[in-house]
């Protein structure tokens, strides 16, 4: 849980930098959150969620 909130306020923050230098339009920025709401949807949830929770854990062990 803690790691999709985290993924989601990245992914958020990102959008809006994208959006206020003028990188990303609104128009742009409300198709990819439709994507994001039809693939939570379908057969490839788990999936796509196995993968970013694997990536969390690879990205969280590595020490600098």
């Amino acid at each position: 849980m803690a790691v999709s909130i985290s993924v989601v306020v990245l992914l958020l923050i990102l959008a809006v930098i994208f959006l206020r230098s003028g990188g990303l339009k609104v128009s742009h920025a409300l198709v990819c959150a439709l994507l994001g709401f039809f693939l939570a949807g379908t057969s490839m949830a788990p999936t796509i969620h196995d993968g970013v929770a694997a990536t969390a854990d690879v990205v969280s062990s590595l020490r600098p």
